[in-house]
């Protein structure tokens, strides 16, 4: 087997045929995505922005067309001084700029994980209580169920007691309410 040579190449071996830069994925009913004029105005504008056009050749003796392109290669002067400006100062402060922007969101996630680590401690800390208050509910349910178990099985004897005395007591007043009859028949 033959090993790709060209990075197109090697990429659709590593990444297969469906995964493609995004300029390349997006499509629409015609085909791949075009950027023009038509879905961008200001392209029509730019190119003509650096270019120095010359008098048409109607008015290559008029002072006014020359004018005007001198002061439009002026402006286009300027305008490029003022990009060179701006690319030196980006040059300049922009690694500053994207250093402390950096810093800055090297710090928010760092106070970010703080903050997540207070939360995580918190709930941790939350959860122990609530184990331990349910840890220690649960021992005393147990302890006044037992008590409660208890209570009821003495109270089962206790009417249980009371019963057989009542029985006793009946038995009692039974013997004696005889023997009073035999008293009172033997007195007669």
């Amino acid at each position: 087997m033959r090993y790709p040579t060209s990075t197109r190449a090697m990429r659709r071996r590593a990444y297969g045929r469906r995964l493609r830069p995004w300029w390349r994925r997006r499509r629409d009913a015609t085909g791949p995505l075009r950027i023009t004029s038509a879905t961008c105005p200001r392209l029509t504008t730019v190119p003509l922005r650096y270019e120095l056009p010359a008098p048409s050749s109607g008015q290559k003796n008029d002072i006014t067309a020359w004018q005007e392109c001198v002061n439009n290669s002026m402006a286009q002067l300027e305008h490029q001084a003022v990009r060179i400006e701006n690319l030196e100062l980006m040059s300049q402060h922009g690694c500053n700029a994207w250093k402390v922007y950096n810093e800055h969101l090297v710090h928010m996630i760092e106070q970010a994980q703080k903050e997540l680590q207070k939360l995580r401690k918190n709930i941790q800390d939350l959860n122990w209580q609530r184990k331990n208050m349910q840890l220690t509910a649960g021992s005393k349910l147990r302890e006044m169920e037992s008590t409660w178990v208890s209570l009821v099985s003495k109270n089962y004897e206790i009417e249980r007691t009371i019963v057989q005395l009542e029985n006793e007591i009946l038995q009692i007043k039974q013997q004696h309410g005889e023997a009073n009859k035999e008293n009172i028949e033997q007195e007669f």
